[in-house]
């Protein structure tokens, strides 16, 4: 007993240090939010039942979150944070269920060493809440499957549906866990509770269902388009193209799970592949089949790098208990894998006490590597200056992308709604919210912003330029990229890009 509340003491304080990391990095003043995460709160000044390519959890937490913390960047992130945090939890509550706490301690920080687990823990994106309600779901179940009682599939497939408003990819518990009981031939006995599983879970489906009911299935449309299976001019197969994806999916895929780590996930796999021992399949399965089904579609399209990783939390499990089984020089290997794997990601996080990251070519990749989340509350600023220098005193802004467009409503005061000109991007959310046509003809102020154009070009034209400037952006004194700025009055004729892909 007292080792096993050692290593939950142990769980807690590294946990937690993590934790008040990237709260730092959340206070770092020339970091903002990623892209991502500022469509994402946008989306929660404007809630729907569901949104153009996300159902709504993303933008109910932020609501609940910045109701509390303000419209703040730890108001966003601290979704994230908080999702790490119930990640390894659960996944220290597994591994202790099916092995012993020493068990279930390492297979949270082999997650934690995961980069997959940092990017969901630390930028509040869909994959925060999925891989949480994931992970939450496939513990329930298997509890479930085990024990068989029917409680456990009911809190299941509640943590489900929570997982299916956050990702629709979370369906693919369904094939998984019905895979999982012909193998076990536990079909039979379970399959009650499977199908009430199943249907409690689809309630999370709902808001989906309403919103496209009422939006011409855009989301649908959207998903099959990603898939490379809709929208745009049909094209050849490309057999070269195609396996070119797929090696580049394979090299993203094992750079999420940790290059450190990777002989101990192959030792895991082997093993397990060997034995067919149930718990181990159990763990192994659902990141197989998520892994395989996106490999797939990496033939037919690009896949991003996070896909699939949702599914990936159960093989820190099947890992530490392959490992904690063997010999000194492997439990090394853990040992210096996950203290590099955690080490680095901390390095690059945390404000610059050592002054190590001053040496260039450090310096170069950091700027790299926060690109995207760079020069946005700087930029708001300056429209601010140019605003009350030129005596204008409201104005709209808008951009020719949905990411600036973003930014600048979270970083503007008063978060004003902003626009986005459709230049020749496929459709997204702004294309459902009321846009730029409203100020059609009307003797207003338009302030454009752009890293990537000179101008408006021919989708918008307006009757006077009254001011443009460009304004550099520095990232911890090195340049970075320069925005243009142009502030126009009256549009007379808008005529943006019309998207005919999802």
């Amino acid at each position: 007993m007292h080792r096993s509340t050692s290593y939950t003491i142990y769980f807690w304080i590294i946990s937690l240090s993590l934790v008040i990391a990237k709260v730092l990095f959340t206070l770092r003043p020339e970091i903002d939010l990623f892209t991502e995460e500022a469509q994402y709160w946008l989306w929660s000044e404007n809630m729907a039942w569901h949104y153009y390519s996300k159902p709504p959890l993303v933008a109910v937490l932020n609501y609940i979150s910045t109701a509390i913390l303000g419209n703040t960047e730890l108001g966003v992130r601290i979704n994230a944070i908080l999702c790490g945090v119930g990640i390894s939890w659960v996944t220290f509550l597994f591994g202790r269920y099916l092995y012993s706490p020493q068990v279930g301690f390492w297979s949270a920080m082999i997650l934690q060493a995961m980069p997959m687990w940092w990017l969901a823990s630390t930028f509040h994106m869909t994959d925060s809440s999925l891989t949480f309600f994931w992970a939450l779901s496939i513990y329930l179940a298997y509890r479930g499957v085990e024990d068989g009682k029917k409680s456990w599939w009911i809190w299941a497939g509640v943590a489900a549906a929570f997982g299916l408003m956050a990702k629709m990819v979370l369906i693919l518990i369904f094939p998984f866990l019905l895979l999982y009981l012909i193998y076990t031939k536990s079909w039979k006995a379970q399959s009650k509770n499977f199908i009430l599983f199943v249907l409690i879970t689809l309630m999370g489906f709902i808001p989906a269902l309403i919103w496209n009911w009422q939006n011409n299935f855009d989301t649908f449309k959207h998903l099959a388009a990603l898939s490379g299976g809709g929208g745009g001019e049909s094209k050849p197969f490309d057999a070269g193209k195609a396996f070119g994806q797929f090696f580049e999916y394979v090299g993203g895929q094992l750079a999420m799970i940790s290059i450190f780590l990777i002989p101990l996930f192959f030792g895991a796999f082997r093993k397990t592949i060997q034995s067919q021992e149930r718990a181990k399949v159990y763990l192994l399965l659902p990141a197989v089949m998520s892994w395989a089904g996106f490999a797939f579609l990496s033939f037919l399209t690009s896949i991003e790098v996070n896909w699939p990783v949702f599914a990936y939390s159960s093989l820190a499990i099947l890992t530490a208990a392959w490992v904690c089984n063997q010999s000194v020089r492997w439990q090394k290997i853990r040992n210096w894998g996950v203290g590099l794997s955690i080490g680095l990601p901390l390095f690059f996080l945390l404000p610059d006490i050592t002054f190590l990251k001053s040496i260039p070519a450090i310096k170069k990749v950091e700027k790299s590597a926060f690109r995207r989340m760079a020069g946005y509350e700087p930029l708001a600023e300056r429209l601010e200056v140019i605003q009350d220098s030129l005596g204008i005193k409201s104005a709209y802004v808008f951009s020719e992308t949905y990411h600036m467009a973003s930014e600048l409503s979270f970083y503007l005061p008063e978060h004003p709604q902003t626009y986005m000109l459709n230049m020749g991007s496929r459709k997204n959310q702004f294309d459902l919210w009321p846009g730029l046509e409203q100020f059609a003809g009307k003797d207003e102020v338009g302030i454009f912003v752009s890293w990537n154009y000179e101008s408006p070009r021919e989708f918008a034209d307006f009757q006077e330029l009254i001011y443009e400037e460009e304004l550099p952006i520095t990232f911890r004194g090195e340049p970075l990229r320069a925005a243009k700025i142009q502030v126009w009055r009256k549009l007379e004729k808008f005529n943006p890009y019309q998207a005919d892909t999802y």
